[in-house]
């Protein structure tokens, strides 16, 4: 496996299990268009891609609607639901041991900005990063394309071959891959094996502790050669 100095981190489903504060704050939201939602599973479907393309791609939202829709849902996850999720088990422990052998770690995530920070600070996982990336308020930075390019900037890295993304939809595969540098793709979130093959993750990780030692993926499939890529570590 090559050598990274730099993981960047996808913060909703890799780093916190956000479903709870999330999913509320689109109930809310679709409630001030008479919509009750009581399918969670495709309430889950908002967690990691960014909401305006959600209430487009899962309600019909125009443009003009999805962008006051997510003025709706700031309502709501502003005061309540940005604390209404956790830390993944192990993850810290996790985070520490990189860390201690000398990585740098970044969160790179198509949530705002601000909240990032704020949720990061909130979980005492500051000490850990040495960078927090997000998309702007106004909708700038929409895409994780967008923000891997300017977590990129922003940590001046010009290296891209030594920068890992760790996420767990196919947009961290996705735009880790249009920005230049290798993906992670974790089972433990909100995404399936499928999903991160199929946008070309490069590694997989079945658990929280599997990050330190993913599985190594070649066109979709486990190793050709076992032998050649068991568990190692990043």
């Amino acid at each position: 496996m090559k050598v990274y100095d730099t993981i960047f981190f996808d913060l909703d489903g890799t780093i916190t299990d956000s479903a709870p504060g999330i999913t509320n704050s689109v109930v809310y939201a679709l409630k001030k268009y008479g919509i009750e939602e009581n399918d969670y599973l495709k309430l889950c479907k908002f967690i990691g891609p960014p909401l305006t393309v959600s209430f487009q791609e899962l309600y019909g939202f125009s443009r003009e609607q999805s962008q006051e829709a997510v003025k709706y849902y700031r309502e709501y996850y502003t005061d309540k639901g940005i604390f209404e999720n956790s830390v993944y088990d192990g993850f810290e422990e996790v985070a520490g041991k990189l860390k201690k052998s000398g990585k740098r770690l970044v969160v790179a995530t198509s949530k705002p900005e601000p909240f990032a920070r704020k949720i990061i600070d909130y979980f005492a996982l500051t000490p850990y990063f040495d960078y927090v990336a997000g998309m702007e308020l106004d909708g700038g930075r929409g895409t994780k394309t967008e923000v891997i390019r300017y977590a990129l900037r922003e940590c001046g890295i010009n290296d891209k071959a030594t920068v890992l993304m760790v996420g767990d939809r196919e947009h961290d595969v996705i735009g880790a891959r249009e920005a230049g540098i290798d993906c992670l793709g974790v089972l433990y979130g909100f995404g399936t094996r499928e999903e991160l093959e199929k946008a070309g993750a490069m590694y997989i990780a079945e658990s929280v502790e599997d990050i330190l030692h993913p599985k190594l993926r070649v066109a979709a499939q486990e190793c050709v050669d076992p032998g050649l890529c068991p568990h190692e570590s990043i």
